[in-house]
């Protein structure tokens, strides 16, 4: 899929209309997505009737406000548009995180004949890999909306990073996620221990008879404690 679109420049549909146009940053925006090239026109009556029903699927798919984790969804558009102002009429109407090829982009011809694309509105659903998943999938967004991208997902095989696999969570040292907390606030006597001695080893022989003698008082202090009277519950 990355491949379909390097060399190429995408165009971010926001106020800036910001150009992707480095091997890094389509790689990072397309890699390990499902890919939705959407071939429309502004002429086109029926494209202007599902421009808002795509707004709405692509936006529970993708905004924080909707979904926890976005979904691994790329939506391009291709203008099948006649003039570049008839394109920005439609984009408009558009999300603003759709991306796009320029009007004078040659490559929207390119698309449409590699996708055999004879009408409008036609939503072609790609694979990570590059292969066709649908040639079409406007009517199964009319009908399902966002429930046909876990479909989508799953004849695509798409792993979804947002959480840690368990064979990566085993190379973790922590017994749990809190671990670290509880090691701060609960030291162990080990590790006391450990630290009392390090900084005897640092005052030498008269820091351990130091020691000594300060563990024989305590233990003298025990003896005459444990004489004392006792009571039965």
């Amino acid at each position: 899929m990355v491949d379909l679109f390097l060399n190429r420049v995408l165009v971010e549909n926001n106020w800036d209309q910001d150009e992707l146009n480095t091997e890094r940053e389509i790689i990072g925006i397309l890699e390990n997505r499902i890919v939705l090239l959407f071939f429309a026109s502004s002429e086109c009556k029926k494209c202007q009737e599902f421009v808002p029903i795509l707004n709405e699927f692509f936006k529970r798919l993708k905004d924080p406000a909707y979904i926890e984790y976005p979904k691994l969804l790329a939506l391009i558009f291709v203008s099948m548009d006649r003039s570049e102002e008839q394109q920005e009429r439609l984009l408009k109407e558009m999300h603003k995180k759709v991306l796009f090829l320029a009007f004078e982009d040659p490559y929207r011809k390119e698309l449409q004949a590699m996708f055999k694309v004879k009408d409008v509105p036609t939503a072609v659903v790609l694979r990570p890999d590059g292969s066709v998943l649908s040639p079409n999938a406007v009517q199964d967004i009319y009908r399902f909306g966002s429930d046909c991208f876990s479909n989508w997902q799953e004849s695509a095989e798409l792993v979804e990073r947002s959480f840690m696999l368990n064979e990566e969570f085993d190379n973790l040292n922590l017994r749990s996620a809190t671990e670290p907390v509880r090691r701060l606030k609960y030291k162990t006597e080990d590790d006391k221990r450990k630290k009392k001695w390090w900084k005897l080893w640092g005052k030498g022989k008269d820091g351990y008879k130091e020691e000594e003698e300060k563990d024989e008082a305590w233990g003298e202090e025990r003896k005459e404690g444990n004489k004392g009277p006792w009571r039965r519950r």
